[in-house]
């Protein structure tokens, strides 16, 4: 009976003296797993962090590229001194050009033939939708990115006068049609006299009279026609600028005339047309939803 007690102690102590170095051992594990644990939180932190940094210096250059793709977009180009053109101008001027007749765009050798190819089309487009009809008394000329309309001075004016007459009514409100149907442009109008001098209370001489004519023109544009005034520009050439030789009366009659030259604000008419594509395209896609 002793003996098997002996051999149960001994037993139960050898039992206790593995457990406890098993535990010891898991003790141990434990730390060692607690210890990489911390240290891939420290590194997973410290990854993230770089990751931050990284996409914040990302996102900065993108910023960056952005900012030099839109200045480079709206950058100004000076075309053969002629006008100034953003690359987002010449982008809407392609566009048009795809309506342009080919055998005119195949002679565009240079940026300033294709600009005025696209703006003699749109501005060619608006005159003959405006019902202006050419005869010996009304002339439209178009020459590059200008539209010149010259009136017999017998269709707005009494011989020696200022005063417009009742019959340059019909003419000025299709011409105020014509310039308010496109907001980028501007126009010039000019008196132009014959040789023969004048001299009255109130007009001194042809300077005198062609910048009246030009003035009386203007402010019926702008308080019949509702013409923005700040598109208006009055000029007067007294007989300097002659078409035929004052040698005549027919001849003398053609010197006497109102010229009106549009001229297009050449960046403004193309955003405005992209403007309106974009709204073409918005309309079509409503539709379709």
């Amino acid at each position: 009976m002793k003996k098997i007690s002996v051999l149960l102690l001994v037993a139960i102590f050898t039992v206790s003296c593995v457990s406890k170095k098993k535990y010891m051992a898991l003790e141990q594990e434990n730390g060692e797993i607690k210890s990489e644990l911390q240290k891939t939180r420290v590194a997973k932190e410290d990854l993230e962090a770089k990751f931050d940094k990284i996409q914040a210096r990302v996102e900065a250059y993108n910023s960056k590229i952005a900012t030099l793709k839109e200045a480079n977009d709206s950058k100004l180009e000076v075309v053969e001194n002629v006008a100034v053109m953003s690359n987002e101008t010449k982008a809407n001027m392609r566009k048009t050009l795809k309506n342009v007749d080919p055998a005119k765009l195949s002679q565009a050798k240079t940026l300033k033939d294709s600009m005025n190819l696209a703006v003699a089309y749109n501005l060619e487009k608006t005159i003959s939708e405006s019902n202006i009809n050419e005869n010996e008394d009304f002339a439209v000329n178009i020459n590059e990115t200008v539209v010149m309309i010259s009136i017999a001075d017998n269709m707005l004016f009494n011989t020696g006068s200022y005063r417009l007459s009742p019959k340059a009514d019909p003419v000025l409100k299709k011409l105020a049609d014509v310039i308010n149907s496109e907001p980028s442009l501007d126009v010039m109008v000019e008196g132009h006299t014959d040789s023969r001098t004048i001299n009255t209370p109130n007009i001194a001489d042809n300077w005198d009279l062609s910048v009246l004519r030009s003035t009386s023109v203007v402010r019926k544009l702008q308080e019949k026609y509702n013409v923005a005034p700040e598109k208006l520009i009055a000029s007067g050439r007294s007989s300097y600028q002659p078409i035929a030789e004052n040698d005549s009366k027919e001849n003398r009659a053609k010197n006497r005339r109102t010229r009106i030259i549009i001229l297009p604000n050449i960046d403004k008419f193309f955003a405005l047309m992209a403007e309106n594509n974009d709204t073409v395209a918005e309309n079509i896609v409503l539709e379709e939803d």
